[in-house]
């Protein structure tokens, strides 16, 4: 080491002093996304422990990977989060990305589905069908898995206040198959805290919410062993305008607070914590993102057995799902989000993300055409077949620069955490709005510096052309609207009332009291009672979480990003 730096010396003061004289420097300072300098040159650090901080892939501390053979033994699951209109043209897709090499589906709900709205709710007008797949019953859910069989597809489902309702219809359509609760695999969302923080699709206040993510959490640890019961979501906090930094540890603050309120219930933490996962952003800056995730798995594999005394190595793993930056993509010449697209997933997989989906380059449109749809699982298939990156595990590690990153990254989310704690916790900051703030500075000074030049958005503030033709988009017939209406409106007509109402109120009951809810909200799907019925209900027990514009914001907001 000594013998480096006299040499690192020698070559500043000589060849890279007569460099800088003549030509200089792009720039002065050169820093990450999150504020990280990046020195000009990194070299061996004389306090790496490889032990400490990498180990073996499969072993704690996981730095290198949950699994020992990661991308050797499989690929990522190749997903591709889609849903649009009706249940019945959403199947379509399905099938298509299927067809096309998807590995796993992602569903996307429109926004009445996601608070808890029936499409014929007045304040569902204009946005049914919009920005994901309307479903008000089960009869919607047993059309959009038309012919998927479920006990051989992973499905995601991108729902949170109302994650309850669609897991329960979702089992349900799986009862019609005979395909048993334990077969299911999957993940629901069900991340209410970032709901508060950073896109707004929550109905209730925090402690019913709590409440229900914790039955949730208890109902499948007995029924549904294979199912992840959360995927705590970094993705919206990131794409509100967080850096990667604040996305790591505004995350873990959530997952701590979902972790204890499971403790809480009389969970214990090996029961349950196997089966969290996560949700994380792709950004642009290669390299930051990669040891982002490398650190953040190092991180939790601490916390969870140092906070919280998990003994099982599985509880220590970070298992995540990636999607590219949505925030990142262009109006303008939208051809270019495909080269922006394949370096984010490049840093998911050199990551060692365990799902990943690749936004299309029509999105800052529209929701993706099918040609668009095609190219972005083309571009998951060409990493993994083509590109050699999969062929060796963690190839990056040892990197002087990002073993540099990796830690730079732990210790400020650290640093985060322990102010959060030191509020209360990830509740407490939410209410005080200490996460919305901070996200909304972050925000403010990276628009500035877009605004200013110092930031290069080619083809937005550099690199613009005149742009002739527009790109063909996907558009939402209003007729697929009308018909959705008249086929609930049918429904409605033809099941039996009587068991939808009693369905209601047993809900209603177990509600007032402490009874989990995941019965009562199975029973109210099977008679047919409506998303917006079992929401309106537990509305009435649980009050609605108010937030001075939110309402207009939500249903007034259809770009999609902020999915």
């Amino acid at each position: 080491m000594k013998e480096i730096e006299e040499n690192r010396k020698k070559w500043e003061k000589t060849t890279l002093s007569r460099v800088l004289e003549k030509f200089g420097e792009r720039k002065k300072d050169f820093h990450t996304e999150s504020g990280l300098p990046i020195q000009r040159l990194y070299t061996p650090s004389p306090d790496f422990d490889y032990l400490e901080k990498l180990g073996f892939p499969g072993q704690y501390p996981f730095t290198r990977g949950v699994q020992p053979t990661m991308y050797r033994g499989r690929f990522w699951t190749m997903r591709q989060y889609a849903g649009f209109a009706t249940a019945q043209e959403s199947n379509r897709r399905y099938r298509y990305l299927l067809d096309s090499g998807t590995t796993g589906l992602s569903v996307a709900f429109d926004l009445p589905t996601q608070i808890g709205y029936d499409s014929d709710d007045p304040i569902a007008e204009g946005e049914v069908g919009k920005v994901g797949v309307a479903i008000d019953s089960l009869q919607d859910m047993e059309t959009l898995f038309d012919q998927i069989p479920l006990d051989k597809v992973s499905t995601s489902m991108t729902i949170n206040s109302t994650a309850s309702i669609l897991l329960a219809m979702y089992i349900a359509v799986a009862k019609k198959q005979g395909v048993a609760m334990e077969s299911l695999s999957g993940t629901i969302q069900n991340d209410i805290l970032k709901e508060y923080i950073a896109r707004g699709t929550y109905i209730f206040p925090p402690e019913p919410s709590m409440r229900i993510i914790t039955d949730i959490f208890q109902f499948c640890n007995q029924e549904l062993p294979r199912w992840n019961t959360i995927s705590i979501s970094g993705y919206h906090i990131r794409e509100a305008g967080a850096t990667a930094v604040q996305e790591v540890a505004f995350t873990f603050a959530d997952a701590i607070a979902y972790v204890q309120a499971a403790m809480g219930v009389g969970l214990d933490v090996d029961s349950f914590a196997g089966r969290l996962s996560f949700f994380f952003n792709a950004h642009n800056n290669l390299f930051e993102e990669i040891a982002k995730f490398r650190a953040a798995r190092r991180l939790w594999a601490k916390i969870m057995r140092h906070k919280f005394g998990a003994k099982n190595p599985k509880s220590m793993m970070l298992r995540f799902h990636t999607q590219t930056a949505g925030s990142t993509l262009t109006a303008k010449q939208p051809d270019n989000n495909i080269i922006r697209t394949t370096v984010q997933a490049l840093s998911a997989v050199l990551g060692g993300t365990q799902s990943l989906h690749t936004n299309s380059r029509d999105e800052a449109l529209s929701l993706p055409t099918e040609d668009s749809a095609r190219v972005a699982i083309r571009t998951q298939q060409i990493l993994a077949y083509e590109s050699g990156v999969t062929d060796t595990v963690d190839p990056l590690a040892g990197s002087y620069f990002v073993e540099y990153l990796t830690d730079q990254i732990e210790k400020k989310v650290t640093e985060y955490l322990e102010k959060i704690e030191a509020m209360g916790g990830a509740v407490e900051a939410v209410k005080s709005k200490y996460f919305q703030n901070e996200i909304a500075q972050s925000a403010y000074r990276y628009q500035q510096k877009v605004e200013q030049g110092e930031e290069v958005v080619v083809g937005v503030n550099k690199f613009t052309v005149v742009e002739k033709d527009t790109p063909p988009i996907l558009e939402i017939d209003e007729r697929q609207v009308r018909n959705q209406i008249l086929r609930l409106k049918k429904l409605r007509a033809q099941r039996n009332r009587q068991r939808v109402q009693e369905s209601l109120q047993h809900l209603e009951s177990a509600a007032r009291g402490s009874e989990n809810l995941m019965p009562r909200i199975i029973d109210c799907v099977e008679q047919y009672a409506t998303v917006g019925e079992i929401a309106n209900t537990l509305r009435g027990v649980f009050v609605i979480f108010h937030t001075r514009g939110m309402q207009e914001f939500i249903f007034g907001e259809r770009n999609d990003r902020w999915l």
